[in-house]
């Protein structure tokens, strides 16, 4: 039996929008980067220097940048089926069969929740609830599609591009980043 990564939560936490708690809890997320070993050095070293750029950048710069990259650039958003469905039916029933995936293993979504199941950051958050081996092979489910967002987000210059980098690397795939 293994454990659950909280790499998962870290790369979750740094795609949320970077508010004053939001940058407040960054400390902890640099933390669990700088101690995780399924990551290659030179990614956790690239991820441990954008966390510290967004924890001590201007609060207004890096807000502004989060806000138009992923609330006003659709090719970058957030929402995994909004890449494979776009606002087609099927992306409802996509939807349902995450819902059902993660009330499979526990996770209970609150009717009040802000964001839809297919967030990329609560789709993280819910991997690093799970064993290692059961987490990996759900993170390859939507591979594809975040390989995709992380390529419009490298193409950009957007350090935003390292934690789907990240996500490559812990699927299996050759990271991007420079050793």
């Amino acid at each position: 039996m293994n454990k659950p990564s909280l790499i998962f939560s870290a790369l979750s936490h740094i795609l949320l929008y970077p508010d004053d708690a939001m940058r407040q809890q960054l400390t902890e997320v640099r933390d669990i980067i700088r101690e995780e070993r399924q990551l290659s050095e030179a990614t956790r070293r690239a991820l441990l220097a954008f966390a510290e750029d967004l924890q001590q950048g201007d609060g207004w710069d890096v807000q502004e940048i989060y806000v138009n990259l992923f609330d006003r650039t659709r090719s970058v958003s957030l929402h995994i089926f909004e890449h494979v469905h776009g606002e087609s039916r099927d992306r409802g029933q996509a939807m349902i069969d995450l819902i059902n995936l993660y009330q499979e293993h526990g996770l209970l979504l609150h009717e009040d929740s802000r964001e839809l199941p297919d967030y990329i950051p609560l789709f993280l958050e819910f991997l690093s609830t799970l064993e290692q081996n059961t987490s990996h092979a759900l993170l390859k489910e939507p591979l594809h599609v975040l390989q995709a967002i992380g390529a419009r987000l490298r193409q950009r210059d957007s350090a935003y591009g390292l934690v789907f980098s990240a996500l490559e690397e812990l699927a299996g795939v050759r990271s991007l980043i420079a050793t």
